[in-house]
């Protein structure tokens, strides 16, 4: 599988043309890869549960998928600590990468 193209600052990854945060780069394999296999299980138990129509399961499912998405520094605060806005989520064209993406 190919990897999504990342911003040259290491900080997103680009899939169809939007931004999305890039794991914490300080986390050690081991423990990135364990958060990782983690979040496929969390994600897996969301679509159990939503076969199955349990609400409840469904979120808390979804609870542990945030949380392990956060652990992975894809969610909650950024980072990175030299005060550079958050774009995730936005399409790229409308971020400061935008140059960037188009000269690819």
């Amino acid at each position: 599988m190919t990897q999504p193209p990342r911003t040259p600052d290491g900080r997103y990854i680009v899939v169809d043309g939007v931004l999305w945060r890039a794991t914490r780069p300080d986390l050690p394999d081991t423990e990135r890869e364990r958060l990782v296999h983690a979040l496929m299980d969390a994600r897996r138990a969301v679509g159990v549960a939503k076969r199955a129509g349990d609400d409840a399961a469904v979120a808390k499912a979804r609870k542990a998928v945030d949380a392990t998405k956060t652990s992975l520094g894809e969610r909650g605060p950024v980072w990175w600590d030299d005060g550079a806005p958050d774009y995730n989520r936005r399409k790229v064209e409308n971020t400061p990468y935008a140059g960037w993406w188009a000269r690819r």
